[in-house]
């Protein structure tokens, strides 16, 4: 790419026209020879927490571990929600391009490959989100009209940029520059190259519907290598507490406290989570999940009994719900959401309704003593994570895998191995919060523990009992699905792949339309791309997608 515009990446600014300009140097302007790497990796690496966010929080709503307003997902949905994940071309991926070439064919190996390996997250993105997108004529800086590139194409471009990533990885020495400020993993090469591997398994995985022998085998080798994220490689962003602009407080927190209100959690995964699993639903016992304190934070301890407050309780049951489907509240101990797809208006509910919890918006933690929030009540202060790639992921994905393709390992052992890790890593990161006190005094290491196994035990024992595959992979979505608050994205193609976790809570019209195996393409570019094409509907499938048409809904 020629240098012949100005560049303000370390803003995150890349200005675009749709007519031709004179572009005119100034001495006092930044470019690409001028331009500090450093500056660059700062941008990129906060422009991809936003990116993340973005992406992440379309793939929970409509998996429902968060609400999902509207009434149909076309309403839901529509091409102009899309606008700010498109952002990541003239942002984010403006951004690593000029940071390649700023550092190509010099020592900055760590800067090229942590730009790779976001470069590449960041397409496999865009592919599962909208299938195909621009790519080979995206980033030219002359051509308004990019045409968009085979889907399939993209994904193995990003394969390839990983393979790249682990190579510069592979020839850091003594003398190779540290980033300035790696905020994911403190220049430790040897966390990047396994997190490149990680992204590598996703890769193969979301591919094993159209080849199951080609996933296999390189999933097989990948558990050969022994280089797939371990303890203490979780790779998340870390928000700060500040409230200044900019806010650095996780989205969740600052959307939501410290007045109350804001967002409504899923009353069917808070079910899942409270409920579900217990021996007597409904009995007012604490869950045997140990993480809804966690995840949820209630503002009040009791069920609404006003009409006014929440309109379900003087309605009935819809009749396209099936009988045993939870519908209104999901137990009896004041957890306060939405059903799927609850158009209603907002009543006074904003102190009552149940909140983000500790983890991961650091937020506050549930101890059972339930109280309306206010602006001295805000917990970890917003000091949360995005929860990106954890450990615990791997397991499950590898879980499924041995099921599925007939992978290395036991899907039942790596199943709970990813259950507990998932738990201990919940309550591990929430210690490092301004919770921690609380959360000692209500839940101390020897009762967490005790609970925890609880939890798993009761999960093995279900397994057990299941002789069909498709029964077993059910239960290892489920709690796959369970442990994706906070990661949507995975939980979206998870749903894709799978089906699973099936029997989903329908939303409150009988007819919601075609569940979205991809999104509308951005107003922004088919409105100003003239060789963009948007689709007739959102039930188009990406390419790795070759489940039947009405798969899930």
């Amino acid at each position: 790419m020629k240098n012949i515009y100005k560049v303000f990446a370390f803003l995150g600014i890349f200005i675009f026209s749709s007519c031709e300009l004179d572009y005119l140097d100034s001495p006092n302007d930044v470019t690409l020879s001028s331009a500090n790497p450093d500056f660059l990796m700062n941008q990129i690496q906060t422009s991809f927490a936003g990116f993340f966010s973005g992406a992440h929080g379309r793939g929970l709503r409509v998996t429902r571990i968060w609400h999902q307003g509207g009434n149909t997902y076309e309403v839901s949905n529509g091409a102009s929600a899309q606008n700010g994940t498109w952002g990541a071309y003239s942002g984010l991926l403006q951004d690593i391009q000029s940071l390649k070439e700023l550092t190509a064919g010099g020592i900055f190996f760590r800067h090229q490959a942590v730009a790779k390996i976001l470069e590449a997250y960041t397409l496999m993105t865009l592919v599962d989100i909208f299938g195909d997108i621009p790519y080979t004529e995206a980033l030219d800086p002359n051509n308004f009209n990019p045409v968009a590139d085979d889907d399939a194409t993209v994904y193995l471009a990003a394969f390839n940029l990983l393979q790249e990533a682990k190579a510069d990885l592979a020839a850091i020495t003594a003398s190779t520059p540290n980033i300035a400020n790696d905020l994911f993993y403190g220049n430790n090469a040897t966390r990047w190259t396994r997190l490149a591997n990680t992204l590598e398994l996703r890769y193969h995985l979301n591919r094993r519907l159209i080849d199951a022998a080609g996933s296999t085998t390189a999933i097989n080798a990948l558990i050969a290598g022994g280089n797939l994220l371990q303890a203490g490689d979780d790779f998340v962003f870390r928000y700060g507490s500040s409230a200044a602009d900019p806010d650095s407080r996780h989205p969740q927190f600052a959307g939501q406290f410290p007045n109350g209100g804001g967002d409504y959690q899923s009353t069917y995964f808070m079910w899942h989570i409270t409920e579900a699993k217990k021996l007597t639903p409904g009995d007012g016992t604490d869950s045997p999940d140990p993480r809804a304190n966690y995840y949820f934070y209630r503002q009040a301890g009791t069920n609404p009994t006003l009409a006014s407050e929440k309109e379900c309780i003087a309605e009935f049951k819809p009749n396209h719900y099936d009988a045993s489907m939870v519908w209104c509240l999901p137990g009896t101990r004041g957890y306060w959401g939405r059903d799927h797809m609850d158009p209603d208006g907002i009543p006074p509910d904003n102190l009552r309704r149940t909140l983000y919890g500790v983890y991961p918006a650091g937020a506050l933690f549930d101890d059972n003593t339930p109280g309306a929030m206010n602006a001295t009540k805000t917990g970890g202060r917003g000091a949360g994570i995005q929860p990106i790639m954890l450990t615990s992921f791997v397991d499950f994905m590898l879980s499924e895998a041995a099921l599925t393709l007939g992978t290395t390992g036991d899907p039942r052992v790596l199943l709970l191995s990813g259950i507990q890790k998932h738990i201990d890593y919940v309550r591990t990161w929430s210690l490092t919060t301004t919770e921690a006190a609380k959360i000692n005094t209500f839940s101390p290491a020897a009762a967490h523990n005790t609970k925890r196994d609880a939890y798993v035990a009761l999960i093995n024992t279900e397994y057990n009992a299941a002789a069909a595959t498709q029964d077993r992979l059910r239960i290892i979505a489920r709690e796959y699905w369970k442990s994706l608050y906070g990661s949507g994205l995975e939980a979206y193609n998870l749903y894709r792949r799978t089906g699973m976790p099936d029997n989903m809570q329908p939303g409150q019209v009988p007819d919601i339309g075609k569940f979205p195996r991809s999104f509308f393409y951005p107003n922004d570019y088919v409105v100003r791309n003239r060789n963009a094409v948007q689709k007739t509907n959102h039930d188009a499938t990406v390419f790795w997608d070759t489940n039947p048409a009405g798969f899930i809904d």
